[in-house]
């Protein structure tokens, strides 16, 4: 296992629409245990295969107490989703320290391949139907930002970009000492 790097919004490759997996071989097992080990390293609930530049229809998410109860979701697709929407804050480890409300289904049932290559049905409510509905956008080159209005995704995306520039700055600044 090897951890990745995750895209910082805005960078253009989060807008990439994945790709299917093709199968689920040893290449595939260890994406998914890198990104694994990539979301429990960032604290976050879930990852899309997007988000490490990987533009394959792939995402992890574990919603557990004790981080230990990982859902590995290969070629997802949401077959039924409730009427019923609430807002929730969410925020996205390639959106760091932005939070903002989004509206989502309360409920959700997905059909996905798991990390063997099995065909699964998960029904989901609650904080994993929302995060599965989030990692689902990814896939389609979507981040939770685009719900946002233009001014605050601009606000954002102009924060971003300066600290991005700030951190660039103190790197090269601590790679000359």
């Amino acid at each position: 296992m090897s951890k990745r790097t995750i895209l910082s919004y805005p960078d253009a490759r989060l807008h990439t629409v994945a790709k299917p997996v093709q199968g689920v071989d040893a290449r595939i097992k260890t994406l998914v245990a890198d990104m694994l080990e990539t979301m429990y390293d960032a604290n976050g609930i879930g990852l899309a295969a997007t988000q490490i530049d990987v533009h394959e229809r792939l995402v992890v998410i574990d919603v557990s107490e004790e981080r230990n109860e990982p859902l590995v979701l290969i070629n997802p697709e949401i077959v039924w989703a409730s009427d019923e929407k609430v807002v929730n804050e969410e925020g996205c480890l390639s959106v760091p320290g932005i939070y903002d409300g989004v509206e989502r289904s309360t409920a959700v049932r997905v059909t996905a391949l798991d990390a063997e290559g099995e065909l699964q049905t998960v029904e989901a409510e609650g904080l994993l139907a929302v995060c599965i509905q989030h990692e689902l956008d990814h896939l389609l080159g979507k981040v939770f930002v685009e719900y946002l209005s233009p001014l605050k995704r601009n606000r954002i995306k102009s924060k971003l970009l300066k600290q991005q520039r700030e951190e660039q700055k103190l790197d090269q600044r601590e790679g000359r000492r």
